[in-house]
């Protein structure tokens, strides 16, 4: 496949999933891409509230044209689209969180610190609060499946985000290890946005 030109001229806003980073593979593979300058890839804290408030000081101080995130960090997206309506790349979204993470209260690690940090049941409720039963017609999203997702029932998604640009990869997991093989798919999206 011949390779794009780098036509993307707006700044994205990188939203990592539970217990991850900023500074993750997904990460280094869009800045390779894009060129380091053009994303924001903020560390995000443990509380959805907490996530939710960084992310909004930071597009209201950066301007970000659009967002690409993963597992949680899609359902904040989903959750910020509310307002900013943002041209939106979410990979194995997570739909309903809370759900989701109901049965992961309690001690983990943190995947790029090695810390450990706790889950507790008021995490839960404020990513209850952050639920949307549903998208409205004029948000723009691309989806990134893999049906074999460990973690995500990728038709969740497939349903949820129905009407919108969706793909399933048969196999993978729930990293999306392969998001190199994307990033003009990515990318196309974005000009097609008008990015």
């Amino acid at each position: 496949m011949q390779r794009l030109p780098k036509t993307v001229k707006g700044k994205i806003l990188f939203i990592h999933g539970f217990g991850s980073c900023g500074k993750g593979n997904k990460v280094q593979a869009l800045k390779r891409h894009f060129g380091e300058r053009r994303l924001i890839t903020p560390d995000l804290p443990v509380s959805p509230s907490q996530s939710i408030q960084q992310l909004q000081q930071l597009i209201e101080r950066y301007q970000p044209d659009a967002t690409i995130s993963s597992s949680l960090g899609s359902y904040y997206a989903t959750w910020l689209n509310k307002q900013y309506q943002f041209p939106a790349v979410l990979i194995n979204p997570a739909v309903n969180a809370a759900n989701l993470l109901l049965s992961y209260t309690g001690t983990h690690t943190h995947w790029c610190t090695a810390e450990t940090f706790e889950l507790t049941r008021l995490h839960i409720e404020e990513l209850r609060q952050l639920y949307r039963p549903s998208i409205s017609h004029d948000e723009n999203y691309l989806v990134l499946l893999q049906d074999k997702d460990e973690v995500l029932d990728y038709r969740q998604a497939v349903e949820y985000y129905q009407g919108q640009q969706v793909i399933i990869e048969a196999g993978g997991n729930h990293r999306f290890e392969n998001l190199n093989n994307y990033l003009t798919t990515i990318e196309a999206f974005f000009v097609q946005a008008g990015l």
